[in-house]
């Protein structure tokens, strides 16, 4: 009986790990954008705030990262222009 037990915590433990380790390699946001961009712009806009909050309470991204973002959002833009100086050239 015990050993049923400790393979039953093994597995536990060892699913813990693979589903852990998926998150962390996983890309933050998903690709597919969320269905709130069908309802139109405002509701695209407060859907993508949310998962921006959520990003952050998470500790997905940083404090930096956030406020960017917001910016954007509060300027009516989702995602920022691909010619920002971010990139390195």
């Amino acid at each position: 009986m015990s050993a049923v037990i400790a393979v039953l915590a093994g597995a536990l433990i060892l699913v813990g790990v693979v589903y852990d380790t998926a998150r962390l390699v996983a890309p933050a946001e998903p690709r597919i954008p969320p269905l709130a961009r069908l309802r139109g712009r405002r509701p695209a806009l407060e859907a993508a705030e949310q998962r921006c909050a959520g990003l952050r309470l998470r500790g997905r991204i940083d404090a930096e990262t956030y406020q960017r973002r917001m910016s954007l959002l509060a300027h009516g833009r989702r995602t920022a222009p691909r010619h920002t100086s971010e990139r390195s050239t």
